[in-house]
């Protein structure tokens, strides 16, 4: 079945949406601009720095903003004693605890190291993502407040669009609140196909969407196909964890005509990246739609930053590519990068993209100003990957990404875990169920630019008391970091 197939599908689908009057569209609000406010424009490729967008050759003070956090002491002494807590914290409730100029003194505080973030590449801090944040902020307020199909959308929001559908070398792309609710928006898009194309009657068996969802998948994705095969007309499949065999297996006996093949690029609680090349290669046999979620590749694989298909020369391959702005870009919100027909689509049936409100333009700004570092200061990518291998050089442990899982077993050994790196000066959180399995909590570590080799010592050094390295070694594919 050649993935014309699928084209046809999609049009199919559009048409019935405009026969009945369903297909929604995106009018653009164009935000007066002048030299104070308009929004970053890309730089000539010579360029260093300019008044709108500064660029620079390596880690700044600034940097170190995205990994020195500090928490207060009420807060140090619920967390050791596993009090929980929903935010309410005596110290920050406490008018008089502020002093006169308006801030805490530094004593009700503790200094602690960052390792369980996802700003991989260190922007959050950074001064150009901030400018533009600020200056969008001072010309528009937070832009017109309304979903994006009413007056949300804005001239911000389609400069975002086009710069990330150019990362991810696709026609177009759809920016959503979140990457959860582009995750779900995808997911109840292809479950309302099956019924569109049956054209008001229940779909046959063999006119349902068979979707194939990889075991570790993220929860967005899990939530979403829970909601598509609630609307009748699709079916999923589980397949173990980047299993090539059973997935096969599952897709030759599987006698539906379309299929859709759904997995995280890189898995945000192992670490490990899906195996492309091999998904590819099935992809080729079986004509199935691909859908990638690469909130954590964004930025951060290939190249250009344009992910891990990027890195694995596959960008062709895949059909519909779902990122997040949250995490190495440093920003906030996600997207959706694929063909304009399924953009289309998408925007027409997503339900978490039509009713939420869009968002704020000052974050549309600060998320381009982001993309556009992230794809000058190409030396971020370079150092994260240089700390990826210095822990491995530490510790000895295999580790194929910034995402480092140090699995010890049991919740309270986790929990003893992290309150131990917790009074050693460092966040590092412990990962329990309903996160992960029984009896696989972890300690996840994530590893930034920002990062310094220093860093990296004093981190392993604590961690050496408290977790076996020579057992993570032995570890292979039973949740374990690995190659």
């Amino acid at each position: 079945m050649s993935m014309s197939s699928w084209d046809h599908w999609v049009e199919e689908a559009l048409s019935r949406l405009e026969s009945l009057k369903l297909l929604r569209s995106l009018r653009p609000i164009h935000l007066p601009g002048n030299a104070e406010s308009r929004p970053i424009e890309s730089v000539p490729s010579n360029a260093t720095s300019f008044d709108e967008f500064e660029v620079f050759d390596g880690l700044r003070q600034s940097d170190r903003a995205s990994v020195e956090v500090q928490i207060s002491e009420s807060t140090f002494q619920r967390w050791v004693r596993e009090v929980p807590g929903s935010g309410d914290d005596a110290d920050f409730g406490n008018q008089e605890a502020y002093n006169e100029a308006g801030a805490f003194p530094h004593k009700n505080f503790r200094k602690l190291l960052l390792f369980s973030g996802n700003d991989y590449l260190g922007l959050n801090s950074h001064p150009t993502v901030a400018k533009a944040a600020a200056k969008a902020a001072l010309a528009h307020g937070m832009g017109p407040r309304g979903s994006a199909l009413i007056c949300g959308y804005t001239n911000y929001h389609r400069l975002l669009e086009s710069c990330l559908a150019n990362l991810k070398k696709k026609e177009d792309s759809l920016l959503c609140p979140t990457g959860f609710s582009a995750n779900m928006a995808v997911m109840t898009t292809l479950g309302n196909l099956g019924s569109l194309l049956a054209a008001g009657r229940k779909p046959w068996q063999n006119e349902k969407v068979a979707i194939f969802s990889d075991a570790l998948n993220h929860a967005s994705i899990i939530d979403g196909i829970r909601l598509a095969e609630r609307q009748g007309s699709a079916e999923v499949f589980v397949y173990r964890h980047c299993d090539m065999f059973h997935l096969d297996a599952l897709l030759s006996s599987c006698k539906m005509n379309k299929k859709v093949v759904v997995t995280d690029s890189l898995f945000s609680m192992d670490g490990d990246l899906a195996p492309m090349s091999e998904l590819a290669k099935l992809r080729q046999r079986h004509g199935f739609l691909w859908v990638i979620d690469d909130a954590h590749g964004t930025f951060v694989c290939g190249k250009n930053g344009g992910g891990v298909a990027e890195a694995f020369n596959c960008e062709g391959d895949v059909d519909i590519c779902i990122g997040t702005l949250s995490k190495a870009a440093g920003c906030h919100g996600g997207f959706i990068a694929c063909s304009k027909r399924w953009k289309q689509l998408i925007q027409s049936r997503g339900r978490s993209f039509i009713f939420s409100t869009s968002t704020p333009v000052p974050i549309a700004a600060a998320a381009h100003a982001a993309v556009m570092v992230a794809k000058k200061e190409t030396w971020r990518r370079g150092t994260l990957w240089d700390r990826v291998r210095d822990f491995h050089s530490l510790t000895g442990i295999p580790i194929a990404s910034p995402i480092i899982s140090l699995v010890v077993g049991s919740e309270e050994k986790a929990l003893e875990a992290s309150r131990y790196m917790l009074k050693s000066g460092f966040h590092v959180t412990a990962i329990r169920p309903p996160t992960v399995p029984a009896n696989s909590c972890r300690l996840r570590v994530t590893l930034s630019t920002a990062h310094t080799l220093d860093d990296l010592k004093q981190l392993t050094a604590a961690l050496s008391k408290c977790i076996d390295f020579q057992g993570m070694r032995s570890c292979t594919a039973d949740g374990c970091a690995k190659l």
